[in-house]
This record gives structure tokens, sequence and C-alpha cells, in this order.
């Protein structure tokens, strides 16, 4: 690779031996230094049994001395804007943010337009996929038609097509009714139902938390139990159907405290959390500031520690980019009016990086939360360095200081609460099946 930064070279798979290197394995909690071979797009071998000047011409050897090598991220909730809202993000684009920030797969939301409810839009993103992406890029279908929460799509055909779960998208399944029959239906298959998790009642006119500063800004507030009302009536339903759950971006600590009972019941459920949820609380909405919008809305500071806490014992199974783009015209509007949501590829690995900086989890936990779980719950065979698997994986620096600056992200949209931050922790290099996509310079 010349001076580019990306590789869009599909043919261009050689091999490599990354020396000196701290390779982490998340699940096992350990860190070993050794080398680790790539060939033929696969992990070949690991370990200090390598003789690195023993090694044929075949192999290029990069040295990793003072980096981390870790599997790649897998992010599990991410809008990806194609087809529909192209000016936002691409196929293309969304494939840059993902890949410079460590993101080896990612799996985009069905809220496009048309809405993928069918599986003739999974077979068209993910032929586009192939492509034009640098990353490995999944699909979730809509539980309902549309979006509209009337009635079910064609959930066992998009299965078939290689959807990995079901959900509305930025809403919930308003109708318990409808919720019920889609749980109910996907059992069948061991289909996986994914909630945005508000009382749309509740919910439908507020812009940030209810509380204090709502009050004190003006502006309507969501209450934080709307959070909880959705969790505690899906969670009679899964009792009732036995269906595998899962819970989208937890922002309170009331959601925190039903999903740790409801596991320790043996219900099948998980849940994610995002980045704002445990770096920012909703002081960030002071002087109005949009680009802290998000839904669900950011959250006091006790609910802030709860998040922490539910990371760090084990309820939230997963850490999420919760990727939303948005252009600069819908977001520098006046409070009410401007789109929820932030830009979160390229932040995702510094502000998770930032948990374990804080003493608030360790490496192999850390990690486990953006790769090796997000797998087991997605049913994908990846987020572990395993020999004879493909080697998606990615050098980064832990230590490296940077300053967040949206102007750089290669995302085509700019919006993040997390503008002027000092985070450390750089991912340098991404290989994706074996093919080194991505190299800072």
């Amino acid at each position: 690779m010349h001076m580019e930064e990306f590789n869009f070279n599909k043919k261009s798979a050689e091999n490599y031996a990354l020396v000196n290197a701290d390779i982490l394995f998340p699940g096992k909690k350990i860190l070993i230094r050794s080398t680790l071979l790539i060939k033929n797009k696969l992990v070949e071998d690991f370990g200090d049994h390598i003789k690195v000047n023993e090694l044929n011409d075949d192999y290029k050897i990069i040295d990793c001395k003072g980096l981390i090598v870790s599997p790649g991220i897998i992010d599990m909730r991410v809008q990806i804007r194609e087809p529909g809202l192209e000016h936002q993000e691409t196929i293309k684009s969304i494939s840059k943010s993902a890949c410079s920030g460590g993101i080896t797969s990612l799996v985009c939301l069905p809220n496009t337009n048309p809405v993928i409810d069918q599986p003739a839009l999974i077979h068209s993103i993910q032929r586009k996929a192939r492509e034009v992406a640098l990353t490995k890029i999944f699909c979730t279908g809509a539980i309902t038609r549309n979006l509209l929460g009337k009635e079910i799509a064609e959930l066992q055909l998009m299965k078939e097509s290689g959807a990995l779960g079901y959900t509305d998208a930025i809403r919930a399944v308003a109708d318990a009714r409808v919720m019920r029959r889609a749980l109910t239906y996907v059992k069948s298959f061991d289909g996986l139902i994914i909630q945005h998790p508000e009382e749309i009642s509740l919910s439908r006119e507020g812009v940030v938390n209810e509380g204090e500063i709502s009050t004190r800004l003006g502006l309507k507030g969501i209450p934080s139990y709307a959070e909880a009302m959705i969790i505690e009536r899906d969670l009679w339903l899964v009792r009732d159907t036995k269906s595998r759950y899962h819970v989208s971006h937890i922002s309170t600590n009331a959601a925190v405290e039903i999903i740790k009972k409801a596991k320790k019941e043996g219900l099948n459920i998980t849940c994610d959390t995002a980045p704002p949820y445990f770096t920012l609380n909703e002081l960030a909405v002071e002087n109005y500031r949009t680009f802290s919008k998000l839904s669900p809305p950011l959250r006091t500071e006790e609910d802030r520690v709860s998040i922490i806490n539910g990371i760090n014992d084990g309820t939230i199974d997963a850490i999420v980019s919760d990727h939303t783009p948005q252009d600069q015209d819908a977001k520098r509007l006046p409070f009410n009016q401007a789109e929820y949501g932030a830009v979160g590829l390229e932040t995702l690995l510094s502000l998770t990086l930032g948990l374990v900086r804080n003493n608030s989890i360790d490496l192999c936990k850390a990690f486990s939360l953006i790769t090796e779980n997000p797998a087991k719950i997605l049913g994908l065979n990846s987020g572990q360095i395993k020999k004879g698997e493909e080697a998606d994986i990615i050098i980064f620096d832990p230590s490296k200081p940077w300053k967040i600056n949206p102007e750089k992200f290669y995302s085509k949209s700019k919006n993040t609460p997390f503008d002027g931050m000092v985070v450390e922790g750089k991912n340098l290099m991404t290989f994706v099946r074996g093919r080194l996509v991505f190299r800072s310079q």
C-alpha cells in the first residue's frame, strides 16, 4: 500500500508476520507477547515457537512493538443510510469510517429507504457491500412491514437471506400483540428480536431526559421509566414465548436492574449500551447543544454510573457505536426540531478504552464487549483470534492520545457530542479476511 490509507483492491491479499505483538484473546482473558502469521486470508499460526528469521520471503513483516493485536470490532448497531439517504452516508463511506476505527464487521439497521423488510433488499445491500465495502456488512430485518408496527414482515425469508436479527430500528414495537406474534414466530428458527426500549406514548414529544435540566431549558422531557416500562412489558412476552430477546442502547439505572433480575431468572435476554451513556450525562445538552440530542436521551449522572456498573458486573453484554449519521442541516436547527443521533464508528474503540483507563473494567473485558460477545449474540463465527479462521484483526496503540475532530472523520456526517475531547487509544491497521484494508499514516 502506498501513501493511501485505504486498500480497495480485493485481490491484494498478502501474507503477514506480526512480530513483537501483544496479542489479545478477550474470551480467554489473556494477553500474550508473540508472533502471529496471516496466510491465504486466514490466521495461520501464533505463538513463541515461530522463529521470525526462519520465515520465507512470502511474509511481510510488521513490527508491533508497544502495540496490541486483537480481534476486529463487531458493531451491532449502525444506521447505514444507503439506500435512500446517501448524502448522509454510503456503504463505501461507512466502511472507510468503520475500518479506520478498528471495526471489521458492522450490522446495519433496517431503517433505510426503502425499509429492509424483505429478502431482496438484504441481497441488494450485501451485493453492494461485496463490491465497494472494506468491512463485512450484515443486515438486520424489520420486525414489522415498513417499520409501521402493525404487520409482521417476512421474518423467516429474511433469515434465509442472511438477516442476523429483527428490529424496528429507532422505534419500539408499541403493540404488545404484534410483539408477542413476532417473538412466537422467530422462536421456531431461533431468531433474535432486538428492541429499541422506549414507551412511545411517553416519549413521543420529549427531546431530552425529564428532570431539572429539561425544566430549566424549557424542553419537553422523556421520563427515564419510559425505557423500563417497555422492557418490563417485553419480558412478560419473553417468559411466555421463551424466545431470544435483545435490548438496544440502554441508558438508565432502572433498565440495568430489570435486566439483571431477568438474567438471574434465566430468561434468554441480552442487552447493549453505547459510549455516550457511560461517558456523558444530561449536562451535555446545556446551551441547547443539538449534537448531544440522542435517542434515548442522555440521562443523569446516577444513570451513567449505573451503566458503568452494569458493564462491570456483566449485566450489559455488548457496547455498540449506535452510529446515526445526520447532515449539518438536520442538526443545526432549534433543539426541538433537530434530528437525534451521533456518529460513533471512529470513536468507539477509544471511548471503550476510556473504561479501562478509569479502572472500571480490564482490557480483556472491554474487548469481549466489542468482539466476542456481539459475535455470540448474533451467531457469527468471528470476534476471536483462532487458527484456520478468517483474519479479521486490528493493530492499535492503546496509549496514543488524540483529539476528537469530526472534520477529520471519514464518515460523511460529522455529528458527534465528543468534539474536542482528548482520548487515548488509536487504531493503526485493520485486516479484513486477511487483507490489510486500512493503515494509519
